[in-house]
């Protein structure tokens, strides 16, 4: 099941966020980016993937947030699929706490560097 027009609105938020960038993904679809480091990627109007450290992906699997990766489960990514409109906002919030999780990450290695 897909959800029409779903890439379009998940981009348009994503890409309105500071020095993020759109790639195409190597397995197809298209690629977000903080940086060089990607925050997540959608294929069409159906599945979002997205990395996280171990301990959030496995916390946002229990919640029943999304679901282990469809081909590597026991990685730190998650699959999301979009079934209905409202999964729009849910992808959306995902994407964001991948974001915002690589804010922190960069702003620490930065911090790092200059010590």
């Amino acid at each position: 099941m897909t959800v029409r027009g779903a890439k379009e609105e998940i981009q348009r938020a994503i890409l309105s966020w500071a020095e993020v960038t759109a790639h195409p993904h190597r397995f197809g679809g298209t690629e977000y980016r903080l940086g060089k480091r990607e925050i997540g990627h959608i294929h069409g109007d159906s599945l979002v993937d997205i990395p996280f450290p171990k301990k959030v992906r496995d916390e946002l699997v229990a919640a029943g947030r999304a679901q282990p990766h469809h081909i590597l489960p026991e990685s730190g990514w998650v699959s999301f699929y979009l079934h209905e409109a409202a999964d729009i906002e849910r992808a959306i919030d995902l994407l964001r706490l991948s974001y915002e999780l690589a804010l922190e990450q960069r702003s620490r290695a930065q911090m790092r560097s200059k010590s």
